[in-house]
């Protein structure tokens, strides 16, 4: 009865979650269904499982949360994301509208634009850019996909993204894991996305397809759409509502006004992470006081976190003039930051009790116990939770909760590093999370004005198969000549 409790528990969260109920009811919801069936204590599952576990992801992770969203506004309401992808435009052209909007996307989100500010700044560059090459619009989802979405979330060493964060307490490394093979993984990814959408395009303009009729939805109309809004915030770090708040710019700034707090994320991300906390003192943290825990634990999140901060600073005193209600932009920022952060410890929450109920073990001992090795079973463990939950974040936190020290543990006794794991659990979780209910995907697929029925293929080459071939390049190549 115990594990049908938990299958029935998915099934009520995914069913509900794609009809548009609201994953703070949900996950507590299904928790309690899980725990119902195995005959366990209900309130106490509630408040001595679900709420401390959603409130150490909280804890853990809400300051990258709430500067990740702070900065993504901030970047958009000084027209800085505009200028950025309007420049790509135009050293590109038309000729090369497809990679256009794939470098516009991956350079924004690489330097720390949450990827849901880049949807609604691409989509009108895209679809002005396709329309005069003459591009169907089926295909922008996917380039706007390939750029945002993949590499930079999930393999480029250091990325912001709050994927490659979470795998940071549980394995102690930082976000530039593995960088060799992160850099082989963006490779693949990028180049079999771009691959095939060369062909779709050859096709269709062999077909004599063009871009069709139509225009991009209105940003309002789009951004506070509630179905679309319950879905985002459980998969990305920024509440879509908090797009039309605040003010934006009518002065746009030069590009390397626009480029410099990109740049000022990435070094001081990498200056944190191997050259200053590495030399620090941090023997208090030991204290119980500090929680009584480690520099290992704690110094990615403190790398993500200072980086984010000091460009904020820099954006600002850069852009103070183009920033016409800087405090109406902050406070959408941080407002946008709220739901996703308490979306996903929701999920975590759940995910906490399925892996404390009697039945999980028996789960536990069948992802460990899968052939090929840890790599291969970590690989698998995240790619489905990811999967049910439509959350790359909460997929993966899920699957560390539940099978982190096991995996610590594994790597201990093989001598597997930690830096390798933490790569294969993060492009796992961004694989098959871009399923149809994913609300990136439908968010994606608003904003450009398609649908799943045009659209949803290319995703899946670029955003699934694209990921899935680079995780198993990541797998052998790291099973045979180990982490670098």
């Amino acid at each position: 009865m115990g594990f049908l409790g938990i299958l029935v528990a998915l099934g009520l969260l995914l069913f509900l979650a794609y009809r548009g109920w609201s994953i703070l009811l949900l996950a507590p919801a299904a928790a309690l269904v899980a725990a119902a069936f195995a005959s366990e204590p209900l309130l106490a599952h509630w408040t001595q499982t679900f709420m401390p576990n959603a409130a150490t992801f909280v804890a853990q992770f809400f300051p990258l949360f709430l500067l990740g969203a702070l900065f993504g506004k901030l970047m958009d309401d000084s027209g800085s994301v505009t200028v950025i992808a309007d420049e790509m435009t135009r050293r590109l052209g038309e000729r090369r509208a497809i990679l256009a909007v794939v470098l516009a996307g991956a350079i924004v989100t690489y330097g720390g634009v949450s990827l849901f500010v880049a949807f609604f700044v691409l989509a009108p560059m895209a679809t002005a850019l396709f329309r005069s090459a003459g591009v169907p619009r089926r295909l922008m989802p996917a380039a706007i996909a390939l750029g945002t979405s993949t590499f930079t979330m999930s393999a480029m060493p250091g990325t912001p993204a709050i994927q490659n964060a979470i795998p940071m307490p549980f394995f102690g490394t930082t976000p530039f894991a593995a960088p060799g093979l992160g850099i082989i993984a963006s490779a693949i990814m990028l180049g079999f996305g771009l691959w095939w959408l060369a062909r779709a395009e050859a096709g269709a303009r062999a077909a004599g397809e063009g871009f069709g009729a139509g225009d991009t939805p209105p940003i309002q109309v789009v951004a506070d759409d509630q179905f679309i809004r319950e879905r985002a915030v459980s998969s990305h770090e920024f509440d879509t509502a908090e797009l039309i708040h605040g003010g934006h710019s009518t002065d746009r700034p030069q590009l390397w006004v626009a480029a410099l707090p990109l740049v000022v994320v990435v070094l001081v991300n990498l200056l944190m992470s191997a050259l200053v906390l590495p030399r620090i003192d941090a023997s208090f943290l030991a204290e119980a006081r500090w929680g009584s825990t480690s520099l290992a634990a704690v110094g990615g999140v403190w790398a993500v976190a200072t980086a984010l901060a000091a460009a904020i600073v820099v954006l600002i005193a850069l852009n103070a003039r183009r920033l016409p209600a800087l405090k109406a932009t902050m406070d959408a920022g941080a407002n946008a930051a709220v739901l996703p952060a308490m979306s996903v410890a929701s999920l975590v929450g759940f995910g906490a009790v399925v892996a404390a109920l009697p039945a999980f073990e028996a789960v536990r001992e069948w992802v460990l116990g899968l052939g090929g090795g840890p790599l291969v079973s970590l690989a698998v463990a995240t790619n489905i939770l990811a999967a049910l939950t439509g959350s790359a974040s909460g997929g993966l936190t899920i699957a560390l909760d539940a099978l982190g020290p096991a995996y610590m543990k594994l790597a201990a006794e093989t001598g597997l590093d930690p830096g390798l794991m933490h790569r294969v659990a993060v492009i796992g979780a961004g694989t098959l999370d871009s399923l149809p209910h994913n609300g990136a995907v439908v968010t994606l697929l608003a904003v450009c004005g398609s649908t799943h029925a045009k659209s949803y293929l290319d995703i899946v080459m670029v955003a699934v198969v694209g990921a899935l071939v680079a995780l198993v390049a990541v797998i052998a190549i790291g099973s045979s000549v180990g982490s670098f």
